[in-house]
């Protein structure tokens, strides 16, 4: 098979190989590719491998020779998904590499908020610690988990196992989910989400983004929440209205906002998060960890090699 890889880099900048995929046919991998210039380099592929880059209806119209189409990610909305189907076309995707180093990157982000381990440092090296009168200091109030309540909105693998990792730091943990799980009740107590946002001193989102999940972190739900939460979100930027939370920062109703994701990627100069100093941002690499980027190579592969068997596995058209 012709397989053509359209934006590579971001899964591979160098440290893997895609000697999985050059297995199983003629390879073509490149970094990155603008629109106007999709439809040539594809225009020969029997398989399509994306990660960013839009599929769009027009591609399946003119791409004739397309006969699988892979995803490196578990979001699959920048593929006409329903354009692929009526042309023949699976559209396979990873649903589960990156459980574990997302769920880290939530504590990474949420001790980040607790103790400012990167400013002290910094302070250390400018002297401050040096030049100090006493023989310690803190630039920020230091916080403790332990005794407090993280809410997890969105209970599948990935909450699942924040709120293993919420429970081993002492942590009360709740959930809120449309479908509660037997698993998922031996590691938190489901509740509402109203009475979630009411008692949790840290809220956690990994829900999918749907058309009703969609700004559900906005003006009236803040409001529900316990003045001084803290807000981590590493699923989907389009679940919060930012201009919404960034009030809320400024206000302090919100202590501290640390978010992976924003609503449009890469970052804009002026979104509202960009000014609040109570505000962590990080781009987008909670799913990033070499060691995860193996795990969806491989299944990436996997599913291609599915296909080409005749029985193709993490279809989602």
């Amino acid at each position: 098979m012709k397989i053509v890889i359209l934006d590579g880099y971001t899964e591979n900048p160098g440290d893997l190989s895609w000697s999985g995929f050059e297995s199983l046919g003629e390879l073509t991998v490149y970094d990155r590719t603008a629109k106007e210039d999709v439809l040539e380099r594809i225009k020969d592929a029997e398989a399509v491998i994306v990660n960013k880059t839009p599929l769009d209806r027009e591609v399946f119209e003119k791409c004739s020779k397309i006969k699988y189409v892979g995803v490196l990610a578990t979001g699959y909305n920048v593929v006409d998904v329903k354009a692929a189907r009526e042309h023949g076309i699976p559209v396979c995707n990873i649903p589960t590499y990156g459980t574990t180093a997302v769920a880290q990157m939530v504590f990474a982000l949420l001790l980040e908020v607790c103790h400012h381990v990167a400013e002290h440092s910094d302070a250390v090296k400018r002297g401050e610690w040096s030049n100090n009168s006493d023989w310690c200091f803190w630039k920020y109030p230091l916080m403790e988990l332990a005794g407090k309540t993280m809410g997890i909105v969105g209970f599948g693998r990935i909450g699942q196992a924040v709120g293993r990792l919420a429970a081993a730091f002492g942590m009360e943990v709740l959930a809120y989910d449309a479908f509660e799980s037997e698993e998922g009740k031996k590691i938190a107590r489901y509740v509402a989400l109203d009475e979630l946002l009411a008692q949790s001193d840290v809220i956690s989102l990994h829900c999918p983004l749907f058309p009703e999940t969609q700004g559900m972190i906005n003006a009236e739900s803040i409001a529900k929440m316990k003045d001084g939460v803290i807000l981590i979100n590493t699923s989907r930027g389009p679940l919060i209205n930012e201009e919404d939370l960034a009030k809320a920062l400024r206000e302090k109703k919100v202590y501290a906002a640390a978010c992976d994701v924003v609503s449009t990627e890469p970052i804009l100069p002026d979104n509202p998060l960009l000014g609040c100093y109570n505000s962590i941002l990080t781009p987008h690499i909670a799913w990033a960890p070499k060691e995860s980027r193996q795990r969806l190579m491989d299944i990436a592969v996997s599913n291609m090699k599915a296909f080409m068997d005749g029985k193709p596995v993490n279809v989602v058209n």
